[in-house]
């Protein structure tokens, strides 16, 4: 039987352009002023996207996940991206209801670090793709869920919800951003490279900010891999995709 999904290798380019007026200012007192330059970068992310085996049989919009890996598989092969999480399901022949893209960070880069680069991803895929722009969601292990923590953060307006696992992240700035964000986080009681204490930090920031759709796993004979786990656990995509965007959010 022919697979009923599909991969596709896609290489995003995107130049960010910035422009304000430069006023003179006089000496000798305070005097508005106004920086003015322009800044160009050029993004580049290769990445593995899931269509699901009806995209192409209807014109719904479909959710998106974005799925964001871990240390061990930065690099340029995007095999390693099948090793954990939704892309190691899918090549083993799982199907899902949703649109996913699986980008890989280079060799010596940081998720944390490319929070910028992913929006811009999220919004190219909306844009090319019938995503339904108020169902994105976006979940990572390890280093990913340090990925998580930092894009939810930055750009709490482009998703519905998070998962984090086994990661980490700015809890003073969570605490004022997420105040209504559904995240379910996981972690292993046991894993000795990212503590326990680290998503313990964030689950409690939000809960102090009021957040009421804060959910926390904890596996008690976990070690690092927490995330093997979780994304076997049927319950976790269904609670994800139950949950969507609204403009107050």
């Amino acid at each position: 039987m022919k697979q009923a999904f599909q991969w596709t290798l896609v290489f995003l380019t995107i130049t960010v352009t910035g422009c304000k007026t430069m006023h003179t200012p006089e000496t000798a007192q305070l005097t508005p002023a106004t920086f003015n330059t322009t800044l160009c970068r050029e993004v580049s992310l290769d990445y593995l996207l899931y269509l699901p085996a009806a995209y192409n049989d209807s014109e719904q919009d479909w959710p998106l996940v974005l799925f964001l890996h871990g240390a061990g598989e930065r690099g340029s092969d995007l095999e390693k991206l099948k090793l954990h999480g939704p892309p190691k399901l899918i090549a083993e022949g799982k199907q899902f209801p949703f649109i996913l893209a699986a980008p890989q960070c280079p060799q010596d880069g940081w998720w944390t670090a490319k929070a910028e680069d992913l929006a811009a991803l999220v919004d190219f895929l909306i844009q090319t793709y019938r995503v339904d722009a108020s169902r994105v969601y976006v979940t990572g292990l390890s280093m990913g869920g340090f990925g998580t923590w930092s894009l939810i953060t930055q750009y709490p307006d482009k998703f519905a919800a998070a998962v984090p696992i086994c990661g980490g992240g700015d809890d003073v700035m969570a605490r004022f951003r997420l105040r209504s964000m559904p995240v379910w986080v996981f972690h292993g009681a046991k894993d000795p490279l990212v503590p326990l204490q680290k998503s313990e930090v964030m689950v409690n920031a939000l809960r102090q900010a009021g957040n009421p759709n804060v959910k926390f796993t904890v596996y008690p004979d976990a070690g690092h891999d927490s995330w093997t786990e979780t994304y076997n656990n049927p319950e976790v995509y269904q609670w994800l995709l139950s949950h969507q965007r609204t403009p107050s959010q």
